[in-house]
Protein backbone atom coordinates (compact mmCIF):
# COMPACT_ATOMS: atom_id res chain seq x y z
CA UNK A 1 0.00 0.00 0.00
CA UNK A 2 1.02 3.21 -0.99
CA UNK A 3 1.58 5.17 2.52
CA UNK A 4 3.84 8.00 1.90
CA UNK A 5 4.63 9.83 -1.66
CA UNK A 6 7.07 12.08 -2.29
CA UNK A 7 6.29 14.41 -5.56
CA UNK A 8 9.18 15.76 -6.85
CA UNK A 9 8.26 19.07 -9.00
CA UNK A 10 9.81 21.72 -10.75
CA UNK A 11 8.80 24.88 -12.39
CA UNK A 12 8.57 22.76 -15.73
CA UNK A 13 5.46 22.49 -17.71
CA UNK A 14 6.17 18.79 -16.91
CA UNK A 15 4.86 19.41 -13.53
CA UNK A 16 1.49 19.75 -14.01
CA UNK A 17 1.19 16.27 -15.86
CA UNK A 18 3.06 15.36 -12.24
CA UNK A 19 0.23 16.16 -10.63
CA UNK A 20 -2.64 14.63 -12.95
CA UNK A 21 -0.92 12.06 -12.66
CA UNK A 22 -0.63 11.32 -9.13
CA UNK A 23 -4.57 12.09 -9.07
CA UNK A 24 -5.33 9.17 -11.06
CA UNK A 25 -3.32 6.87 -8.43
CA UNK A 26 -5.96 5.24 -6.05
CA UNK A 27 -4.52 6.80 -2.81
CA UNK A 28 -5.73 5.60 0.90
CA UNK A 29 -7.43 7.90 3.09
CA UNK A 30 -4.48 7.65 5.06
CA UNK A 31 -1.87 8.51 2.16
CA UNK A 32 0.13 11.34 2.93
CA UNK A 33 2.12 13.32 0.57
CA UNK A 34 4.84 15.39 0.42
CA UNK A 35 4.82 17.62 -2.48
CA UNK A 36 8.91 19.04 -3.03
CA UNK A 37 10.56 21.40 -5.31
CA UNK A 38 14.75 21.49 -5.26
CA UNK A 39 16.55 24.97 -6.18
CA UNK A 40 19.58 24.42 -7.49
CA UNK A 41 22.51 25.60 -4.68
CA UNK A 42 23.58 29.01 -4.41
CA UNK A 43 27.18 27.51 -3.72
CA UNK A 44 29.19 27.24 -7.33
CA UNK A 45 32.21 26.17 -5.15
CA UNK A 46 29.80 22.69 -4.60
CA UNK A 47 29.25 22.01 -8.56
CA UNK A 48 30.67 18.83 -9.68
CA UNK A 49 33.19 19.88 -12.85
CA UNK A 50 31.82 17.32 -14.54
CA UNK A 51 27.79 18.32 -14.71
CA UNK A 52 26.56 21.56 -16.31
CA UNK A 53 25.80 24.31 -13.98
CA UNK A 54 22.68 24.86 -13.56
CA UNK A 55 21.02 28.22 -14.02
CA UNK A 56 19.92 30.61 -11.99
CA UNK A 57 16.20 30.00 -10.64
CA UNK A 58 13.51 30.87 -12.59
CA UNK A 59 11.43 31.52 -10.00
CA UNK A 60 11.58 33.09 -6.60
CA UNK A 61 10.75 30.88 -3.37
CA UNK A 62 8.15 32.50 -2.97
CA UNK A 63 6.53 31.56 -6.72
CA UNK A 64 7.66 28.30 -5.86
CA UNK A 65 5.41 28.23 -2.88
CA UNK A 66 2.36 29.84 -3.80
CA UNK A 67 2.82 27.20 -6.92
CA UNK A 68 3.03 24.00 -4.81
CA UNK A 69 0.71 25.19 -2.58
CA UNK A 70 -2.00 25.67 -5.52
CA UNK A 71 -1.17 22.20 -5.78
CA UNK A 72 -1.51 21.01 -2.45
CA UNK A 73 -5.02 22.67 -2.69
CA UNK A 74 -6.29 20.10 -5.54
CA UNK A 75 -5.28 16.86 -3.48
CA UNK A 76 -7.64 15.26 -1.30
CA UNK A 77 -5.63 13.28 0.87
CA UNK A 78 -2.85 14.52 3.69
CA UNK A 79 0.24 16.61 2.52
CA UNK A 80 3.06 18.69 3.03
CA UNK A 81 5.64 21.17 0.99
CA UNK A 82 9.32 20.71 1.13
CA UNK A 83 11.43 23.31 -0.64
CA UNK A 84 14.96 22.63 -0.72
CA UNK A 85 18.37 23.71 -2.36
CA UNK A 86 21.28 21.76 -3.48
CA UNK A 87 21.51 18.51 -6.35
CA UNK A 88 17.93 17.68 -7.12
CA UNK A 89 18.43 13.97 -7.49
CA UNK A 90 20.63 13.45 -4.09
CA UNK A 91 18.05 15.66 -2.16
CA UNK A 92 14.90 14.22 -3.76
CA UNK A 93 16.66 10.84 -2.77
CA UNK A 94 17.35 12.10 0.58
CA UNK A 95 13.88 13.04 1.17
CA UNK A 96 12.49 9.86 0.33
CA UNK A 97 14.71 8.33 2.80
CA UNK A 98 13.87 11.40 5.36
CA UNK A 99 10.04 10.20 5.19
CA UNK A 100 10.66 6.42 4.37
CA UNK A 101 8.55 6.73 1.27
CA UNK A 102 6.96 4.24 -0.51
CA UNK A 103 6.80 5.70 -4.12
CA UNK A 104 8.56 8.68 -5.91
CA UNK A 105 6.29 10.37 -8.34
CA UNK A 106 9.31 12.47 -10.54
CA UNK A 107 8.52 14.06 -14.11
CA UNK A 108 11.20 13.79 -17.10
CA UNK A 109 12.53 15.85 -19.43
CA UNK A 110 12.82 13.63 -22.34
CA UNK A 111 16.49 14.02 -22.78
CA UNK A 112 17.37 11.59 -25.65
CA UNK A 113 20.97 10.72 -27.43
CA UNK A 114 24.01 12.40 -26.14
CA UNK A 115 22.30 15.00 -24.19
CA UNK A 116 21.12 11.65 -21.98
CA UNK A 117 24.25 10.21 -22.16
CA UNK A 118 26.18 13.95 -20.54
CA UNK A 119 23.41 15.58 -18.36
CA UNK A 120 22.09 12.05 -16.62
CA UNK A 121 18.60 13.22 -15.80
CA UNK A 122 17.82 13.87 -12.86
CA UNK A 123 14.78 11.05 -12.80
CA UNK A 124 17.09 8.44 -14.18
CA UNK A 125 19.56 9.02 -11.17
CA UNK A 126 16.24 9.08 -8.23
CA UNK A 127 15.49 5.43 -10.19
CA UNK A 128 18.95 3.94 -9.86
CA UNK A 129 19.27 5.64 -6.09
CA UNK A 130 15.89 5.55 -4.67
CA UNK A 131 15.08 2.68 -1.85
CA UNK A 132 11.77 2.74 -2.80
CA UNK A 133 9.70 2.63 -6.10
CA UNK A 134 9.84 5.40 -8.85
CA UNK A 135 7.11 6.52 -11.32
CA UNK A 136 8.18 8.89 -13.82
CA UNK A 137 5.79 10.86 -15.49
CA UNK A 138 7.26 11.68 -19.36
CA UNK A 139 6.60 14.40 -21.28
CA UNK A 140 4.34 14.69 -24.36
CA UNK A 141 6.03 14.24 -27.43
Amino acid sequence: MLNTILVALDDSEIAERVIETLGSLMLSQNAHVILCHVFPSSDATELPADRPHPDLPKLSYFQVEKQLQTYQEKLAVKSQLELVSGDAADEIIRLANIYKADLVVIGNRGLTGMKKIVLRSVSTQVMEEAHCSVLVVKSHR
